[in-house]
């Protein structure tokens, strides 16, 4: 006997169905609501598909450098120095397809987006998000399809936000650690040594 649910009417039976405000709460452009959230946001994970399977990065900045809304159905965001495996911007050069999940910390609801993505170099673009003169490779637009909150229960789940949960720099394996895990002969301590001063210096 199998324990696995392979279609769509398995599911469907197993969950019963969503709540009708889980699904009126999903609109195809920001609303004044979730755009006012939107603008205090600073940090979301940013997930594409495409050949080479699936990609899900983290991107941050401070309020108004992270993102900015064009218009309620597109967002652009800067492609800030990074290195330069370019995972996202290759998915979305051959699947446009992307969801986003805003989140703003102390604050337990997250907003998602979905939508279709596309890269820029717009030097009018570039220049709205110049930070130091540095102005970002290109940016990402996205044409909102979908826009929806996410309830609180994942994240008071977690305690994400909460003081007592917080984890310090020995509590988990260190950057070059885990570079070390793959590559056995790296040297993690003088990586980790010059990463702090290194990450400073190369921020834009």
């Amino acid at each position: 006997m199998t324990h696995a649910i392979n279609t769509i009417e398995q599911l469907e039976a197993l969950y019963g169905k969503p709540n009708p405000n889980a699904l009126a709460k999903e609109t195809d452009q920001l609303t004044d609501a979730y755009r006012a959230w939107l603008e205090k946001a600073a940090f979301f994970a940013f997930a594409s598909g495409g050949v080479n399977g699936l990609d899900c990065s983290p991107r941050g900045d401070g309020r108004g450098s992270a993102f900015k809304v064009l218009d309620n159905k597109t967002l652009a965001i800067p492609d800030r120095r990074g290195n330069r495996r370019l995972d996202t911007l290759r998915n979305i050069v051959t699947d446009p397809s992307v969801a986003i999940l805003f989140l703003i910390p102390g604050i337990n609801e997250a907003v998602r987006i979905n939508g279709r993505a596309e890269i820029t170099t717009d030097p009018a673009l570039l220049t709205q998000f110049s930070i130091k003169g540095m102005p970002p490779t290109s940016v990402i637009k996205v044409n909102i399809d979908a826009v929806y909150f996410q309830c609180a229960r994942a994240i008071m789940r977690s305690k994400l936000w909460d003081v007592d949960s917080q984890l310090t720099r020995g509590d988990v394996p260190s950057a070059g650690e885990m570079v070390r895990s793959v590559v056995p002969d790296f040297d993690a301590e003088e990586y980790d040594a010059k990463l702090i001063d290194r990450q400073k210096g190369s921020l834009y």
